[in-house]
């Protein structure tokens, strides 16, 4: 990476934001400078990075003129208003929002799985599910092997996956459990909430369906079912999820730690007997992908059953997206 690249960060002030230039730093991106935008109620405000303070501007279109690289996570509306115009200028869009994961001319990527498709971007490349980055990096090296054929997923996610505002609520709650809720539709604190994102009409919720949809995507493979129930816990960061997995041919526990101990963003601890696995609270700030519990599932054909954990602010989100960027460079496609 001997160029250096001028690099935007859309919705700079937000957690994800904020992570996005740690990680710039922490993995040490070529930024020759970045602009910090956000809404017009946070411009003026200053953010660390590299050693300065870097004030926070107003987005508007013409603000990403000179850029090459935009990270965006400012939600869907604002993505849908912002991206066409940053490409238009000539950066190249990695996108955090829901709003052009499911574009079939937008490359849905996680580094690990998927990389090659970088290539066929139109200036828009759109950054996955945060559930759903963690359960293909695990997922997709034993497909490789023995393709898989059906994904139950149950998923325990932290109140950071929704912000600060999330993780407030649940502060707020901790203190007083009486506390109104106003983010989560019932109290986050000493409770499970099965409901993330919107309802659809089909008796799921929209993140279920995005880890459906978003699976088949990036791993190539539009036969695997999937269905995924998604919970809300009292966490304050990093998800985790119990994934039951059929495949097309045996395959034996062995089998999987051995594949995923070389497996590139995987981290293998599994050692049940002494309560070695991973956890949230251990994994949180962290970049790999944990899994552990692997065991057999005489419930599918062929089945194994595994735990999944990853930073969802980091892996899930941030990390990823600057993977995405290192990606582009690698492949000369910045």
């Amino acid at each position: 990476m001997s160029r250096e690249y001028d690099v935007a960060i859309l919705g700079a002030t937000g957690l994800v934001g904020r992570t996005m230039a740690r990680v710039l730093e922490e993995r040490k991106f070529p930024v020759k400078s970045i602009k910090l935008l956000a809404s017009a109620r946070s411009a003026g405000t200053r953010l660390p990075f590299m050693g300065e303070e870097i004030p926070v501007v107003e987005a508007k279109p013409a603000a990403f003129e000179g850029v090459q690289v935009a990270l965006f996570s400012a939600g869907g509306g604002t993505s849908k208003e912002m991206a066409p115009a940053a490409a238009r200028a000539g950066a190249v869009v990695i996108d955090n929002s829901s709003a052009w994961r499911m574009e079939p001319d937008v490359p849905l990527v996680v580094p690990e799985v998927n990389p090659q498709d970088v290539d066929w971007h139109r200036g828009i490349i759109a950054n996955p599910n945060c559930s759903t980055i963690q359960m293909v990096v695990a997922l997709n090296p034993l497909h490789q092997a023995n393709p898989i054929k059906a994904i139950v997923v149950d998923t325990y996610q932290s109140v950071g996956g929704t912000g600060h505002k999330g993780v407030a609520e649940l502060e707020a709650q901790l203190v007083d459990p009486d506390a109104k809720p106003t983010v989560y539709p019932h109290p986050i604190a000493f409770n499970l909430i099965p409901e993330i994102d919107v309802f659809l009409g089909d008796g799921t919720f929209k993140e279920e369906a995005k880890m459906r949809l978003e699976t088949r995507k990036i791993m190539h493979a539009p036969d695997v079912r999937v269905i995924a129930t998604t919970v809300r816990v009292p966490v304050w960061s990093a998800h985790s999820e119990a994934v039951h997995v059929s495949f097309t041919e045996p395959i034996s526990p062995a089998d999987a730690r051995e594949i995923l101990a070389s497996a590139p963003g995987v981290v293998v601890e599994d050692d049940p007997a002494r309560s070695v696995y991973p956890t949230p609270r251990a994994k949180a700030g962290r970049d790999e992908v944990f899994v552990g519990r692997i065991r057999c599932n005489d419930v599918f054909d062929h089945g194994l059953s595994m735990w999944v954990v990853a930073d969802n602010v980091r892996k899930g989100a941030a990390t990823n997206a600057v993977q995405i960027a290192e990606t582009l460079v690698e492949r000369g496609r910045l």
